[in-house]
């Protein structure tokens, strides 16, 4: 079968492993439910276009909307950011009250996901996605983060380092082994969503900080597919493409690129390279049995110089999250949230490693605590909502 020659021609790591070489994954892509349906649509970029036109709807009857007659979701980021600032004391009050309100929202999703025992004893939450990338999308985070520590939650909330576009490609680097680093400069990422599909050349930095601290993004390319409406074929076809072009610009700027990449996807990957759920929004069905991602693109790309090419994939919002492990050293148990069409959500403990024997010291539960975890979480979706907050 070809997911068994995937399996070890790939063999540095699981597809979707709940074990990294720097974090173990405690949970990812928990689906939490209450009356009104998943929990993360409540704390969606959706959901605040939604708030916002919410606090419009009064003004509008009396002819007094600041905004005119443009719709919520056709307002940019940037013209919201804008407001805050404005001498239009009514347009920055109506932006402002649904910035509270989707606060509210973020801080009780978030209380739900610290109830949860996957989250227990969480210490602190990154939130990206593209909500992140403004600033009232920083307000956002910083008014749950006063209102769970009002209600003595000791949690810290703070947005990722990096830009979204680039976390997801820098986060793919936590997915490869550490002898790469020592042997190669650069990898391959990839981050696949619903509306686009981004590929990057990721310089590890290794030298300057072995950590990965400085890694960065020296090179990438965009492709909205969405507009292109592709068969899932012709999408593969088109990824394939890319990286391409990136594996020939790496050579002519001299970059020693390993033979390796990792892929950023949306849903619930299994250990062999196929999606089991959530990956609708995609071009086509990617979580049919007959399709495997890393297998198509290994036909496309058997070789990046002289090896055989090895890719690991992961869910989209644990390789986001993975690019703040560098910045996450002074705390055990973290997450991360990412606010974008859903709410990609993953918790990790950090591996430290033994001075004496270089022995992970959670090497001997880390597999079966987050099995349980897992199924924990299974059980409580399924709880009565009228037992939630």
């Amino acid at each position: 079968m070809a997911t068994d020659e995937l399996v070890k021609t790939t063999g540095i790591a699981n597809h979707g492993g709940e074990r990294l070489p720097s974090v173990d994954i405690d949970s990812f892509n928990i689906e939490l439910k209450d009356d009104d349906g998943f929990l993360g649509d409540r704390a969606s970029k959706g959901a605040f276009r939604e708030i916002l036109e919410r606090w419009r709807k009064p003004l509008r009857k009396t002819g007094e909307d600041p905004f005119g007659k443009e719709p919520s979701e056709n307002i940019s980021k940037k013209t919201l950011d804008s407001i805050l600032i404005s001498d239009d004391v009514e347009a920055s009050a109506v932006v402002h009250s649904a910035i509270e309100e989707f606060a509210q929202e973020l801080a009780y999703v978030t209380r739900r996901f610290l109830k949860t025992k996957a989250w227990a004893k969480t210490e602190r939450i990154v939130v990206g996605g593209g909500f992140r990338d403004s600033r009232l999308g920083e307000l956002a985070i910083a008014r749950a983060e006063i209102i769970l520590k009002a209600e003595d939650f000791k949690i810290d909330m703070v947005p990722i380092r990096h830009h979204p576009d680039e976390a997801g490609l820098i986060g793919a680097l936590h997915l490869a082994p550490s002898w790469i680093f020592e042997a190669y400069d650069s990898i391959l990422a990839v981050d696949i969503g619903g509306t686009n599909i981004r590929c990057g050349l990721v310089e590890t930095g290794w030298k300057k900080a072995k950590d990965l601290s400085k890694a960065k993004v020296v090179k990438s390319e965009l492709w909205r597919h969405a507009d292109d409406e592709p068969t899932r074929e012709g999408a593969v076809k088109r990824l394939t493409k890319m990286l391409k072009g990136l594996i020939t610009e790496a050579e002519k700027d001299g970059f020693k690129l390993a033979p390796f990449i990792g892929i950023a996807c949306p849903g619930v990957i299994n250990a062999d390279g196929s999606i089991e759920k959530g990956a609708q929004n995609l071009p086509g069905n990617w979580e049919s049995s007959k399709f495997n991602l890393p297998a198509s693109l290994i036909e496309g790309i058997p070789a990046i110089g002289e090896h055989d090419t090895a890719i690991v994939m992961h869910n989209d919002g644990v390789v986001q999250g993975l690019s703040e492990v560098p910045f996450m050293q002074d705390v055990d148990r973290w997450g991360v949230l990412t606010i974008g069409t859903g709410l990609g959500n993953a918790r990790f403990t950090n591996r430290h490693r033994d001075s004496g024997n270089g022995k992970d010291r959670d090497a001997a539960e880390g597999k079966k605590k987050a099995k349980e975890n897992n199924k924990e979480n299974n059980k409580e979706n399924n709880k009565d909502s009228a037992k939630a907050d």
